[in-house]
């Protein structure tokens, strides 16, 4: 008999479970005796007659939205300069694209006050994963316009030179677990379903 626990999502470099715990099964990695997301998908948890149950990470091949203005999108960071970090949309809301679309966050839509004072490289670093909002659309050639000037808006997951992921000390600022290395960012107010990835 096969048992499956229910789905969640997840996002690629997010801490799933201990070894302990479970077996790596596909779209995951081991690091450190902890089996990671590899993609961004749906967690699936499957058990089979009293062995260790197997965790894997699978992709909703039914979704086919498109980012829409005020749409809650969940991206990562691909790339940053002075002027604007570029990202990859993967999520819309809760919902696993099934393919990534690109967004634009400029520095002016980063935080909502002191825009003057905003540096690029002190908010994002490449492979953050960040929630923001859409605030204007794209086309095949262009990228979606994003914000993260709102609290609730801003990096959820980062990990540090280490390899270790962050956790958020203040609202500019993520910390190393192991190194307790500061490092600047626009925080996101930590929602309930990121606490299992900054704790």
């Amino acid at each position: 008999m096969v048992l499956m626990a229910p789905a969640r999502c997840c996002v690629p470099g997010e801490r799933l479970c201990s070894l302990e715990d479970c077996a790596p099964g596909y779209g995951t990695y081991c690091k450190h005796g902890y089996v990671f997301s590899a993609l961004s998908g749906y967690v699936v948890k499957k058990s089979d007659n009293g062995m260790m149950p197997v965790i894997s990470v699978v992709r909703d091949t039914d979704s086919h939205l498109l980012p829409d203005v005020g749409a809650t999108v969940t991206c990562k960071v691909m790339s940053i300069n002075p002027r604007f970090a570029k990202v990859q949309i993967m999520y819309i809301g809760a919902t696993v694209l099934k393919n990534t679309f690109r967004g634009t966050i400029r520095k002016e839509d980063i935080r909502a006050t002191e825009k003057d004072k905003v540096e690029v490289y002190k908010s994002f670093r490449p492979g953050d994963v960040v929630v923001a909002k859409v605030i204007s659309l794209g086309d095949a050639q262009s990228n979606y316009l994003l914000t993260t000037a709102e609290n609730e808006l801003g990096v959820v997951v980062a990990h540090s030179e280490a390899g270790a992921t962050m956790v958020p000390i203040s609202w500019c600022e993520m910390q190393c677990p192991k190194t307790h290395i500061k490092e600047p960012r626009k925080v996101a107010r930590v929602q309930p379903e990121f606490l299992n990835v900054t704790t």
